[in-house]
């Protein structure tokens, strides 16, 4: 194995698997993790990751391997990682994508992270976790989710799996699940949080073939119902980024009777308010439609139909309408700060919309992943699991 010095000893060691532009290391930071190696295929997230860490110039001990993880060798790794992270393509899995499951050419990439935990053998880290869309819960009838459990078993970790919205952190729907493998598992608690676990997740507890568990956890905070506002960049009238008096008619005549109604009456009120607006094809007609509160849709990967969101300003009889731009995009994913100085916009656009959520993360982190880790968690009795052999 490739032995890795840490600058920070005392905080638990991380590899980061299709780290993307790493917004999931910036939550690990926050709960006081240290990322050690990262790994990703696309040169131009890697230029972004690489634009706000910094870690060469700053002399941090991180590596990020660029390309294929089916070319990774786990002799590649850092062999004293006590966390293990995935964020693998969801494309596959989520409705947008052709729902092929985790044979799927992209969403398959979650076989090769196994790989690599197998043959890492005993030092394979304690605690390893994916992150995914809430469609890998019902992809394939739930045998995807109970292929992934079972992978995971085989290496000797227990599962617990949450789902987790972060929408209660930042002003943006985004659901995602998480599956949390643990060779210490937890003790199981009698009343698993709901808020966490709803009923659309019980099967797999309640599985006899599948070694899982839930951990005690605090509840999260309520999911937010306003704050889109707050975060959108501020711009004058003159600015090229509105669009034009046609482009915007077009974008009205397209809106249902009950879209025109809502915008109508936004528009009557005093003072600005925004909403965000997105595609949709409805009878084989392409529509945009304005959702109704101070939130914002999920954010997408910038590709055609209705990845891209817009913004919608209005009140004070006012209406303008523009593409929502790379530092809203930061914003709302919990990274208000992110460097994006070299960053085109498409590219940024799609590096977050292909991420998670950062505050989502850290609360993870702080609340379940650092104590698991570090030993702050009541262990449950050891269930001995049958660990894959490549003999």
């Amino acid at each position: 194995m490739s032995e890795l010095t840490s600058l920070s000893p005392t905080r638990p060691r991380v590899l980061e698997f299709f780290a993307g532009i790493g917004l999931a290391r910036l939550g690990l930071e926050q709960a006081g993790f240290d990322v050690a190696w990262s790994n990703d295929y696309e040169a131009d997230k890697r230029a972004m990751y690489e634009a706000q860490f910094g870690d060469e110039q700053a002399g941090r001990d991180h590596k990020f391997v660029l390309g294929d993880i089916g070319q990774v060798q786990a002799d590649e790794l850092p062999s004293d990682a006590s966390l293990a992270w995935a964020s693998s393509p969801c494309t596959d899995l989520s409705l947008a994508g052709g729902r092929a499951g985790l044979a799927g050419t992209q969403s398959g990439t979650f076989w090769h992270f196994i790989r690599l935990l197998e043959e890492l053998g005993d030092k394979r880290p304690e605690v390893a976790v994916l992150e995914n869309v809430i469609g890998l819960a019902t992809s394939h009838g739930g045998d995807d989710l109970a292929a992934a459990i079972r992978a995971f078993n085989g290496l000797g970790y227990s599962v617990d799996v949450i789902s987790l919205d972060a929408r209660r952190f930042i002003p943006q729907s985004r659901p995602r699940l998480f599956l949390i493998g643990a060779q210490n598992p937890p003790e199981d608690v009698a009343d698993p949080n709901s808020e966490l676990r709803p009923d659309w997740l019980q099967g797999v507890f309640g599985d006899p073939t599948l070694a899982t568990h839930r951990a005690r956890l605090p509840n999260p905070p309520a999911p937010l119902t306003s704050g889109l506002g707050a975060l959108i960049e501020e711009m004058p009238s003159t600015d090229a980024r509105w669009w034009d008096e046609e482009r915007t008619s077009r974008f009205i005549s397209s809106l249902s009777p009950v879209q025109i109604e809502r915008v109508n009456e936004l528009r009557r009120t005093s003072g600005v308010k925004y909403r965000t607006a997105y595609r949709r094809t409805r009878n084989g007609i392409p529509v945009w439609e304005v959702r109704p509160d101070d939130v914002s849709g999920c954010l997408r990967t910038a590709r055609g139909g209705s990845s891209k969101q817009a913004v919608v300003m209005l009140g004070n009889k006012r209406l303008r309408v523009r593409w929502m731009t790379p530092r809203e995009y930061a914003r709302l994913m919990g990274a208000p700060d992110y460097n994006l100085e070299s960053a085109r916009s498409n590219q940024a656009l799609f590096g977050f919309g292909d991420a998670v959520a950062v505050p989502a993360v850290a609360w993870l982190g702080q609340n379940y992943l650092a104590p698991l880790v570090r030993g702050e968690m009541a262990t449950a009795e050891r269930v001995e699991l049958q660990v894959v052999s490549n003999g």
